[in-house]
């Protein structure tokens, strides 16, 4: 989707405590400033717990940018946990011009007729991803690559040497983990599907 200059990139995250939803949507906006945006990226909490709801948000400019709110009518709307079409209006606000990136293992088809969204729909089971690349499932690293695959905010080679270098000093005492979250990353962006 192209942007006017400074126009923002809105980005809603919606997952569960303890599934990483938070920590992809702070690496997206680590990501996106060093590629030279301005960004902001916050979560919303409702009650702290693992397992509970959590909504995250990223807003991306090329310039400052001064709108400090929640984002009610995103461009992309990220959903790291399916379970959650079942309780939470995933699609609420969302811009028919954007699109709906879900970790699952349905077609687009079948997400469209559980949500109603005329838009895009991305797919990718990043459950699937995650076990093939690190052995346990961290669905977040998926999520984080399908999003840039589809939404373009930021340069994919870039993204990719971006996360490289976050990844070793993140996991600089456990550098195996760096490989399989590179390898995680790659194939989602390979595999997300678009209906």
């Amino acid at each position: 989707m192209a942007k006017r200059l400074n126009e923002a990139v809105e980005i809603r995250w919606h997952g569960r405590g303890g599934q990483g939803a938070k920590t992809a949507c702070l690496l997206l906006a680590d990501c996106a400033f060093s590629s030279g945006k301005h960004v902001q990226g916050f979560p919303e909490y409702g009650p702290e717990r693992q397992g509970a709801p959590i909504t995250a948000y990223n807003r991306i400019t090329d310039e400052h940018c001064k709108v400090h709110s929640n984002i009610y009518k995103p461009d992309y709307v990220v959903v790291v946990d399916e379970t959650l079409l079942k309780s939470v209006d995933v699609a609420k606000g969302l811009k028919e011009t954007g699109a709906l990136i879900i970790n699952t293992t349905k077609t687009p088809e079948e997400v469209r007729e559980i949500v109603g969204f005329p838009g895009k729909i991305g797919v990718i089971n990043a459950e699937k991803v995650s076990m093939e690349a690190l052995g346990r499932n961290f669905p977040n690293t998926p999520m984080l690559g399908a999003v840039v695959k589809i939404s373009n905010v930021i340069d994919q080679k870039k993204f990719i040497e971006d996360m490289q270098e976050s990844f070793e000093h993140k996991f600089a005492t456990k550098p195996q983990l760096i490989e399989g979250n590179m390898k995680a990353l790659v194939k989602s962006m390979e595999e997300v599907q678009v209906g």
